[in-house]
């Protein structure tokens, strides 16, 4: 679909609300996602209150467009619906573990997909916030998840009122396998990489961080190693305390 080849992260919205059967509709129609069991492990809480973003804004490290978006949606992996349901009818669950968790937050992340591309052809504009696994215990205290549910994506929407640059993806080829696995040559990473590491942008961004390469500014700067590991240790306790580990 050209709306997918065109897409685009949207960081600026107009103060114009989305009316709530517009967002119902999308997120009915994102439902009809693949789903494990058709379980439909997953739910998604909608916010709207400015003083709920405000509180959401630490756990995604003040990102401006959590507080201005007129929503905000936090997609959960959600295994405590269906293992309610169980109990309720005489089936005792165990779904307490990390295949569990798994397979719950694939249930949740399609859905967060096809909400994405459904809301884009609906002319809204959407950002994805990795950071929603970094800081998951904040957003579980925030939105009162109980256990068996963990957030697993955040997304904010609404009407686009700025057109960004598309950013570069990688070539067909590079991502691309047939058959098995082949592992990547340097000759390959080289031509891979090649179009990522000439745009201007990229070349200004490693001269003003005083870096060799862009990839220095992933390992030293953007993902580094210290914040990583400290950042799984919290989603290790978090997974814990929401029963999906022992």
């Amino acid at each position: 679909m050209d709306s997918i080849k065109n897409r685009r992260t949207i960081r600026k919205y107009q103060q114009r609300d989305i009316p709530a059967d517009v967002l119902d509709g999308l997120l009915e129609e994102a439902f009809r996602a693949s789903t494990m069991g058709n379980m439909q492990l997953y739910s998604v809480v909608v916010t709207r209150d400015a003083e709920m973003k405000a509180k959401l804004a630490p756990a995604h490290f003040h990102q401006p467009m959590v507080t201005t978006a007129p929503v905000v949606l936090t997609f959960c992996a959600d295994f405590n619906r269906f293992s309610k349901w169980c109990r309720l009818r005489q089936a005792e669950p165990g779904y307490d573990n990390p295949l569990s968790f798994l397979n719950a937050a694939t249930d949740a992340l399609l859905v967060t997909q096809n909400f994405c591309t459904l809301a884009e052809e609906a002319g809204l504009g959407i950002c994805y916030l990795g950071t929603t696994i970094y800081n998951p215990d904040q957003i579980v205290d925030v939105l009162h998840l109980p256990e068996l549910v963990m957030p697993v994506a955040t997304i904010t929407v609404g009407y686009p009122d700025e057109c960004p640059q598309q950013p570069d993806r990688l070539p067909l080829r590079g991502l691309v396998h047939a058959e098995t696995y082949h592992d990547y040559t340097a000759a390959m990473i080289d031509d891979i990489y090649a179009y990522k590491e000439s745009l201007p942008e990229n070349k200004e961004f490693v001269a003003v961080n005083h870096t060799a390469t862009l990839a220095q500014i992933f390992t030293n700067i953007r993902y580094r190693k210290a914040d990583n590991e400290a950042m799984s240790e919290v989603l290790k306790a978090t997974l814990k305390r929401q029963g999906f580990r022992k």
